[in-house]
């Protein structure tokens, strides 16, 4: 730069001091080119004559010869709205220049309003400068990159560049993604409104009308909002009948939705019968009847009326009353010593029934009977009968009592012998002394093993073969027992990273967009050839990586991780049905050397001649494959899964997202259901509601409801039961029946409640649930016995006994799933159960042919996996798959006394040992 420089800043600073101090004008660089628009600036250094020229008249000597400009006010992040300009301002000292350079490129000098000042406090020359930036210059660089502009500050020491301010453009589009659309649904029934805001910069806010108000949800606790922006009304109250209106807006305008109108219906109840009224007729057949109003509650706002009649008849018969009637006199008895006799009649001829009237006049008649010579007669032969009776009565008191006496003195005489020795009443329960076993050795683990193998398929028949010689050799002692006194090292893995590290690393990877966020259902974890497991707690959920399945000198790190239904789009057709959770492990696409297992709970009653059940795939384009047909032969080698009652073991050579559909083929075939009640652990008010859920019978649902219930401060009140829902297009009723009415009534509307059918068998929404609004009469009560009724229509049901004090009963907490505890990620032999080299061996010994049946073939049919033949021959080493699954399968608590047994048996077809040397 020349002298140029040095004019234009003593312009600049040889203003009256009034204008130094506080008054704006333009500073135009002379060293700017002489092309429009466009300069070039020295940087960072400017030539002594051109920043002395541009300090502040009269500074404190020396007080900014070396210091280096600091800003007092940076630019900030702006947007412009509409056509508005915005202005962008940086304040710095000690500076003798400040100037803006937006994208990478100087702003023309012309545009800087510059203002000089000195601070008060220091005597530094205080530099403010300010630009605007129009909508124009933002859009010439539209898609290629965000518009920034940056302050440079001089001073004699050197540079200093502010922050970088963004300046974007301001919008909000007209059009909703989603409006929420109206609905009618029924009392007390949840509501959720959906609402996707119009695109916009910056992102648009949302509120809800209801009939032009603010819906506050802080006032209302039955309302709010979701994330997502949707509008939740927990349970919907006829007061929620309204329009409701989602509002949009930024800086730049305001949106409205249209309005959805909301109706809450009421569906009509029955009231209680009235009492039977009296028969019609007082004698003979006639007819009664009990009459009901649908008032309880009354229809509203288009709800159905009740269903049924509401008048019974009856027919009743009443008995014609009988009036009583005198029998005849009885003879008169013999004089008496009061010279009277006496006669009696009865009223039973006949009796009075049915209401009929008593018999009228005495019963006894006495007369005087002096009319003939009354005298006092001896004692006749019926004085002396009854005489001789209480005498015989008398006698057999006596001999009673004798009997009596000497029964007791055998009885205490016979049990002092026996006291005598009562040792003998306690010889069978002495208590017997077991000697426990010593611990497994800790050194097995800590012996190098030798892992050299080589990649085969297996060339044995499946079949047995009884000819050549024996093979098979066991040791005499326990097969898993500790071998060896060597002390190697055995080096594994680094245990699973922290959580935020991994998910940190797990960011930059382009699947990780497709994960759940958070870590609360995903295990992750370090491994090398070693192999490990991943599990996530309380789901029935893990990844078994066994030896060898990573290449030597690999190391992968690991994740597998629970989706729920919302997150990922499985689409199903027809009649499919979602029969597991939808769990992923990764990274996807890579391809391991043995099949890692992939453990997870399922709710099919599997039955080939009802279901076709499909091993489904996620590619990375994001379709749905159908990589496996259980029961059919595979097409690949890479999959395959062995179907237990309640859970499956998918074996898998690539990693990725997996999940069970099946398909019926018959209406006999079934799911299982899951049915939980729930109720609030505290009750201050008259209302107590049971929560009835429906849900697919896996561990992970069952967690997830737990974990709700916990959130809303819920109680087990029953044992779970299991209910197998048929495909039979019928619905699921609920119901509730004998309480208590002096002390509970319910709110029910209906005589029940219903689940559609495809909610349920779709699987897509793992967990249902219906509320059954109960008032109890008075505050005290807290005991509550009612049952409840679940059933398919035309199918199979359960009951409920419920028994229930809602104060302080904890019977059923035990039922709960306990809180995540353990070790999601266990890294190398602390994962297995076998230790490492004796499983080596049995995989030596096992895998060649053997005679008469001595290989892995046994193995397999003492385990019960006979039927999964051709696939472990398929596979270098058959024995290892069979180890592998007994693993997947058994872990934590697996019995390896068992397992040991199953071996031994296999080699006592031989009848062969080998010395423990040889172990």
């Amino acid at each position: 730069m020349d002298g140029r420089v040095g004019q234009g800043c003593r312009t600049a600073a040889g203003r009256d001091s009034g204008e130094a101090q506080g008054h704006w004008h333009v500073a135009v660089p002379a060293w700017v080119m002489s092309q429009p628009g466009h300069m070039e600036v020295a940087e960072p250094h400017l030539p002594t004559g051109a920043q002395q020229s541009a300090t502040v008249a009269n500074p404190a000597p020396g007080a900014s010869s070396d210091l280096l400009p600091h800003f007092q006010l940076e630019p900030e992040d702006v947007y412009i709205v509409k056509n508005k300009a915005v202005s962008l301002a940086c304040r710095a000292t000690p500076a003798t220049q400040i100037y803006f350079k937006c994208n990478g490129e100087w702003v023309h000098q012309g545009d800087h309003v510059t203002q000089h000042s000195t601070d008060r406090s220091t005597g530094l020359p205080v530099m403010e400068v300010r630009i605007e930036v129009t909508r124009q210059q933002v859009e010439k660089i539209f898609g290629l990159e965000e518009y920034w502009c940056q302050c440079v500050a001089w001073s004699s020491s050197g540079t200093t560049k502010s922050q970088k301010a963004f300046v974007r453009i301001a919008y909000l589009r007209k059009n909703f993604e989603q409006e929420p659309t109206a609905r009618e649904v029924s009392i007390e029934q949840g509501i959720v409104l959906p609402c996707r805001p119009p695109e916009g910069i910056p992102p648009a806010e949302v509120e809800w009308l209801r009939n032009e108000e603010l819906v506050d949800p802080e006032l209302d606790a039955n309302v709010y909002v979701t994330p997502e922006h949707s509008l939740v009304l927990r349970q919907a109250r006829l007061a929620d009948t309204a329009n409701y209106t989602c509002v949009a807006k930024n800086i730049v305008a305001r949106r409205r939705s249209a309005s959805a109108a909301i109706t809450v219906y009421v569906n009509g109840g029955w009231s209680t019968w009235t009492q039977w009224s009296g028969c019609s007729t007082s004698c003979g057949r006639g007819w009664q009847k009990r009459s009901r109003t649908c008032t309880n509650p009354t229809p509203l706002n288009g709800g159905a009326f009740c269903e049924g009649q509401n008048v019974q008849k009856t027919a009743c018969t009443t008995l014609c009353p009988v009036d009583g009637a005198w029998s005849e006199w009885s003879k008169w008895s013999e004089c008496g010593a009061e010279c009277t006799h006496w006669r009696s009649r009865e009223c039973s001829e006949p009796a009075p029934r049915n209401g009929g009237r008593d018999c009228h006049g005495p019963e006894l008649d006495t007369r005087n009977c002096t009319s003939e010579l009354c005298t006092h007669a001896a004692p006749g032969a019926e004085d002396v009968a009854l005489y001789v009776g209480l005498v015989a009565v008398a006698v057999c008191l006596v001999l009673l009592l004798l009997v009596g006496v000497l029964v007791y003195c055998r009885k205490k005489g016979g049990l002092d012998a026996d006291v005598a020795d009562s040792s003998i009443l306690t010889a069978g329960f002495q208590p017997v002394s077991i000697k426990p076993s010593k611990a497994d050795n800790p050194s097995l683990l800590t012996i190098q093993p030798d892992l050299s193998t080589t990649t085969m398929t297996y060339q044995g028949s499946l079949c047995p073969r009884q000819d050549g010689p024996a093979k098979l050799q066991l040791p005499n002692g326990h097969l898993l027992s500790p071998l060896g006194a060597g002390r190697h090292t055995l080096h594994h893995s680094s245990p699973a990273a922290e959580g935020a590290d991994f998910v940190a690393r797990l960011s930059t990877q382009s699947y990780f967009r497709s994960l759940p966020r958070g870590t609360n259902n995903m295990a992750y974890g370090t491994f090398n050839f070693l192999g490990g497991r991943l599990m996530i707690p309380n789901t029935g959920i893990s990844l078994l990586i066994p030896p060898d399945a990573i290449p030597r000198g690999k190391i992968y790190e690991v994740y597998l991780t629970l989706h729920k239904q919302e997150e990922v789009r499985l689409p199903l057709a027809g009649c499919q049905t979602l029969l597991s959770p939808i769990v992923s492990c990764g990274p996807p696409g890579v391809l391991l050397t043995r099949p890692a297992i992939l453990a997870m709970g399922h709710c099919v009653e599997a039955s080939a001649e009802n279901w076709s059940i499909r091993l489904k795939k996620q590619s990375c384009e994001g379709t749905w494959e159908d990589v496996l047909q259980l029961g059919a032969e595979p097409c690949t080698e890479l999959y395959y899964c062995q179907l237990e009652a309640q859970a499956c073991y998918v074996f898998t050579e690539q990693l990725g997202r997996f999940a069970l559909v099946g398909e019926s083929l018959s209406m006999a075939a079934s799911k299982r259901l899951k049915l939980v009640l729930f109720a609030p652990a505290a009750c201050p008010s008259l209302e107590y509601n049971i929560r009835v859920y429906c849900l697919s019978d896996t561990q992970d649902v069952l967690k997830e409801v737990i974990q709700l219930e916990k959130q809303l401060g819920g109680q087990l009140i029953g044992a779970p039961r299991v209910l197998h829902f048929k495909d039979s297009y019928h619905n699921l009723r609920l119901s509730i029946h004998d309480m208590p009415s002096s002390l509970w009534k319910s709110k029910l509307l209906a005589s029940y409640q219903e689940i559609p059918f495809y909610h349920i068998w779709s699987g897509l929404q793992p967990f249902l649930h219906c509320t059954f609004t109960l008032e109890r009469l008075s505050t005290s009560t807290c005991e509550l016995a009612c049952k409840i009724w679940v059933w398919q229509v035309e199918g199979d049901g359960q009951s409920f006994t419920v028994n229930f004090n809602i104060a302080k009963d904890t019977r059923f907490s035990d039922w709960l799933v306990p809180d995540e505890v353990g070790t999601p990620a266990l890294v190398g032999p602390s994962a297995f159960k076998i230790p490492f080299l004796i499983r080596q061996k049995i995989i030596s010994s096992l895998d060649p042919p053997g005679t008469r049946g001595a290989d892995w073939r046994t193995l397999a049919q003492k385990l019960n996996l006979d039927s999964h033949l051709s696939f472990f021959a398929s596979k270098a080493s058959p024995t290892a798959m069979i180890l592998n699954l007994w693993e997947a399968q058994h872990f934590p608590n697996g019995n390896l006394s068992q397992l040991a047994a199953a071996v031994a048996e296999v080699g006592k077809q031989d009848g062969a040992l080998f010395s423990e040397a040889e172990c």
